[in-house]
């Protein structure tokens, strides 16, 4: 497999596709690479380099006891960047991977990065906080930690329901994706998916946000049950210095799959812009 190994001496596994401008991916929990495939194949076929990699603790990647927190998260796609010598990218995150993005612009700068696109991502601040009394519950969070230490195949054949709106009157179920999701969330560590519950709900992304002085693309699906978008894209939009917010109508959290089409053409639109 293909891997970059960083300084605590994790082996990070990576897809790197296509040649031309480089746009990365920052998959959501609990899956991997492969949730990209989609965007991938299709951006590669119109001139883009493509590169996403697993998060650790996820997919491919080492199963490591520690460092499962958002800083680690991403100082490692810092490590494969640098690796890479990657510069100009766009930098598109899903969910945790939206907020792997602003970490690492918070963390490491613009300077290798031209672009963003936050995806019905985690950011400003997912958990309820003192500081943050709009949030969601911490029972909510409580709630997954038990689900995956209690049953985790269940669980995930369950939470893809919800994920990508299956759940919801005339929807088109794919139980191909159904049985995807489960692959990709059972292929992870589950030491790496419990601890990420905490990095993507309790990390404060408001001073990140601020951080991100490029132009940036939010997009995310009105009917979001997992991420539910005024706790999200709605609030992103007002921080972000140079954002612009494109709403789904009906879309769930998991548009990747079920509005491939558009958002293909929506981040080939921005790509190009």
């Amino acid at each position: 497999m293909t891997t970059v190994t960083t300084k605590d001496g994790t082996k990070i596994y990576y897809k790197d596709w296509g040649t031309g401008p480089v746009v990365t991916f920052s998959h959501g929990w609990p899956l991997s690479a492969d949730a990209w495939d989609a965007q991938m194949l299709f951006l590669a076929d119109h001139g883009y380099r493509v590169i996403a990699h697993d998060r650790r603790g996820h997919g491919r990647s080492d199963q490591t006891w520690t460092g499962n927190d958002m800083d680690t998260y991403a100082d490692d796609l810092a490590t494969l960047l640098e690796t890479l010598d990657v510069r100009g990218a766009t930098m598109v995150g899903h969910s945790t991977g939206g907020g792997e993005v602003a970490r690492y612009i918070g963390r490491h700068g613009t300077h290798r990065v031209a672009k963003a696109v936050l995806i019905s991502a985690v950011p400003p601040y997912f958990a309820q906080s003192a500081s943050n009394p709009e949030g969601a519950p911490m029972s909510v969070f409580d709630g997954l930690r038990a689900s995956l230490v209690a049953d985790r195949a269940q669980f995930f054949k369950e939470l893809a329901m919800p994920f990508f709106g299956y759940n919801r009157a005339g929807a088109k179920v794919s139980q191909g994706q159904i049985d995807s999701f489960w692959r990709q969330g059972m292929t992870g560590s589950v030491k790496g998916e419990y601890d990420c519950i905490k990095a993507f709900s309790e990390t404060d992304f408001r001073e990140d946000l601020k951080k991100m002085t490029i132009p940036t693309l939010l997009i995310q699906g009105d009917d979001d049950q997992i991420v539910p978008i005024d706790l999200a894209s709605r609030r992103q939009v007002k921080v972000v210095p140079h954002a612009t917010l494109k709403e789904y109508p009906g879309a769930p959290h998991g548009l990747a799959v079920t509005h491939a089409d558009r958002l293909n053409a929506d981040l080939l639109a921005f790509l190009k812009s």
